[in-house]
């Protein structure tokens, strides 16, 4: 007892002190260890369950991928595109480790020397959060609190979820996981999405100096932002490299050199208005919604394109696309100019040939169909109020094609934007292959972002003579005529009661009647009227209907009268394209196909695309038609592709160097101009791709004065011409410049100078001539 007593009275303070430290050290050893524990058990909020951490939720974008592998367009919630860790490059990897966790490969979730580098110095040394915490910060926590103690019990959810992670996945898909979830905005959500729309690449092919830019914005994307702080975002970029090179992943001679780089990027965003393709893009998600409503997933549940990450492969070249967008730029913006010229001295512009209570009709139908109205209805407002704020002046970005951006800012009233935007001439094109139906290019008008109507399957417009070959067609087909076979240059009437006239039909040639004779292929070539009149007196209007709705043409509304002969008729170019491949994949009819392949984002194939084919007419029947139409662009009004000089385009009338056009191939067209010159049309084919291009105004009240520059052959065939001169350019898209497929029984006589001798009357009268 006394032995006890003296051990007490010999202990000096300084063993106190340091009992009672080790004392406080273990209890805040077991409170931290109790702490890991209560957030273990969820008393600290739910932790997720090894499901969730096995599947990690997210919202996947839809990839809308078209033929050539390019991905021109999603569907997302967030633009999120998970890619395996293959698909990183080294040097990104190692810009990540160098910046932002040199030790990953040897910790286990949590990196206990920083961590207590950080407890020591108060983070003044760098902070110790492991790539596997900040993955788990952006995947299980909820938003980051500014509450110094929920911080913390966010923090300590954050290292138990590590460990767990840690213990689930390979270090090299904790890497992954980490590059496709964080978020560098502007619609980047993950590398994939971040690669394509700051440098318009995919990761694979990233340098190491983007790559350092890239893994630079993980300190934080809102700050280190390109577009708003590019200062900032190079120094940060070059504090990546210079990291890179503190841990031997690049040499200093090279950190040096990507340093005094300066700051480049591509800015491509992917928003729905923006990039190739919006027109088809929009067609695509409505396919898709239908596709979805009728196939629902194995658990009864529907597929969400915007988050489910699917991937819709598409018939669309990315390439031909391109070439059709650029084309349509590069012809409407030179259009637009002579429009707009024109209409200077129009005191009705953009408007002809209308009343002026005609116009106030068109003007207040489009304010009720504009958005402000419905929203100011829906806000309660009277007619008269919201009248009144159509006349007030307000701040608005418009469409231009004074440049590149294709807007300006300015301050107007919303009804004079809407007499400002119907002052525009619209455009369409739709590029086919004929054998397969695969659609490869669609462009469905000038500008998505401004003009969203789409004009290649949803407007119809009067077709003009672009209808003609469908009634040589069935003429052809029913009556076995030849090319060669002449017909009268005269006047010609239908009478009274014939197929249901009311009046006699006396239709009228753009050029008059001069007379005489003429051949089939020159008759077409001319888009003769009164021929083509000829030819339906003697088949009938039913069969024309008959034949082209076998060719994929809506006829319900197609009345049964002589005058669709001269393409009265409204359809759409959709349909058009369809039944002008009939002729060049020799008399089959196949479906215009747009998606080919559905798949879920585990490569799993939930849709495959069987070709729709009909048998339409003979192949005999089809050459002799393409024969027909070949003469339009050897020495008819499609003449031009292959003319040297532009002296007879009245749009480029100023140039003086050739066309850039002079096609040596064989090409079968249709060009096609309506009344007044509201539409024009060409409808240009090769053996293995046929293509439509129709152009002109919102409404027909909005027009050139004079065929002269209304025709096809100068708003359309332009169009046609620079899309496949482009095409032809690159010898990858393999787009056909050899003779169309003769039949091997070809009964029917094309060669009509051969004919013509074969066929001399014994009279001396060397045609022959058809009695109708």
């Amino acid at each position: 007892m006394a032995t006890a007593t003296n051990k007490k009275k010999s202990e000096t303070p300084v063993g106190k002190h340091i009992r009672t430290f080790w004392k406080i050290f273990a209890i805040g050893i077991g409170l931290i260890l109790l702490m890991f524990l209560f957030a273990s058990w969820g008393f600290f909020g739910s932790l997720p369950d090894e499901t969730s951490l096995e599947n990690p939720e997210k919202n996947l974008a839809t990839e809308i991928i078209a033929t050539d592998g390019k991905v021109i367009g999603k569907f997302y919630k967030e633009n999120r595109t998970p890619v395996p860790y293959e698909e990183l490059p080294d040097h990104l990897v190692n810009a990540l480790i160098a910046t932002e966790d040199v030790r990953f490969y040897d910790h286990s979730g949590i990196d206990a020397k920083g961590t207590v580098r950080a407890f020591v110095f108060l983070g003044s040394k760098g902070g110790a959060s492991t790539i596997t915490q900040q993955l788990a910060k952006l995947f299980f926590t909820e938003q980051v609190s500014r509450n110094k103690l929920q911080r913390g019990l966010q923090k300590i959810k954050e290292w138990v979820i590590a460990t767990r992670l840690e213990r689930r996945y390979t270090k090299e898909e904790i890497i992954t996981m980490y590059f496709n979830e964080y978020d560098f905005l502007n619609q980047a959500v993950g590398i994939e999405s971040a690669a394509n729309i700051y440098f318009d690449k995919a990761p694979t092919d990233l340098t190491t100096v983007e790559s350092a830019m890239l893994v630079g914005m993980f300190k934080n994307s809102s700050l280190y932002n390109p577009l708003r702080n590019p200062v900032g975002v190079k120094n940060r970029r070059n504090v990546v490299l210079a990291q890179m090179e503190k841990y031997d992943f690049i040499s200093e001679s090279v950190k040096d050199s990507l340093q005094a780089l300066p700051l480049e990027f591509t800015y491509t965003p992917q928003g729905h208005d923006e990039g190739i393709a919006t027109y088809f893009r929009e067609y695509a998600r409505a396919y898709m919604q239908d596709w979805i409503d009728k196939n629902p997933k194995t658990d009864g549940s529907k597929y969400n394109v915007y988050s489910d990450g699917l991937k819709v492969f598409t018939t669309i070249d990315s390439r031909m696309q391109t070439y059709a967008e650029q084309a349509m730029d590069d012809h409407l913006s030179n259009l637009q100019k002579e429009f707009d010229r024109q209409n200077e001295s129009n005191k009705t512009a953009p408007f002809r040939d209308l009343t002026d209570e005609e116009t106030e009709q068109i003007m207040r139908t489009a304010m009720k169909r504009s958005d402000r109205w419905r929203e100011l209805e829906k806000q309660g407002k009277s007619e008269k109020e919201i009248i009144a704020s159509f006349k007030k002046k307000t701040k608005m970005r418009i469409f231009t094609w004074k440049n590149e951006e294709h807007v300006i800012d300015t301050t107007m009233t919303p009804m004079d934007s809407i007499r400002y935007y119907k002052s525009f001439l619209q455009a369409s094109l739709m590029s086919m292959t004929p054998q397969t139906g695969e659609v490869k290019a669609w462009v469905g008008g000038i500008d998505y972002k401004h003009f969203k109507y789409d004009m290649v399957k949803t407007g119809k417009r009067q077709i003009g003579s672009t209808f003609k070959p469908f009634v040589y067609a069935t003429a052809i087909d029913q009556m076995h005529m030849s090319p060669c076979d002449t017909l009268p240059n005269t006047p010609f009437t239908i009478p009274a009661g014939t197929y249901g006239l009311l009046k006699p039909w006396t239709p009228k040639n753009s050029g008059g009647t001069s007379g005489g004779m003429l051949t089939l292929k020159d008759a077409l070539a001319q888009s003769i009227n009164t021929v083509t009149a000829r030819l339906m007196y003697r088949v009938g209007p039913r069969p024309v209907i008959d034949l082209v709705k076998k060719m994929g043409v809506d006829t319900k509304d197609m009345p049964e009268a002589p005058s669709i002969a001269l393409g009265t008729a409204d359809v759409s170019l959709y349909e058009m394209v369809g039944a002008y491949s009939v002729f060049a994949n020799q008399g089959v009819y196949v479906k215009p196909t747009l998606i080919s392949r559905i798949e879920d984002k585990n490569g799993t194939v939930l849709y495959q695309n069987v070709p729709e084919t009909k048998d339409v007419i003979s192949e005999e029947s089809a050459y002799v038609t393409v024969s027909l139409m070949e003469g339009v662009t050897q020495s008819g009004s499609g003449n031009r592709l292959r003319s040297k000089w532009r002296v007879n385009d009245p749009v480029y009338k100023r140039a003086v160097t050739g066309y850039p056009y002079e096609f040596k191939n064989p090409i079968a067209g249709k060009t096609g101009t309506t009344q007044n010159n509201s539409d024009g049309w060409f409808m240009g084919m090769v053996p293995n791709l046929v293509t439509g291009v129709w152009v002109g105004g919102e409404d027909r009240a909005t027009h050139f004065q004079n065929t002269g520059y209304g025709q096809g052959a100068t708003m359309a065939l332009p169009i046609w011409a620079m899309y496949m001169k482009k095409c032809y350019a690159n010898e990858e898209l393999d787009v056909s410049d050899e003779r169309f497929k003769r039949p091997s029984k070809l009964t029917i006589t094309t060669d009509c100078a051969s004919w013509k001798e074969e066929n001399s009357d014994i009279d001396g009268d060397d045609t022959d001539e058809f009695d109708f």
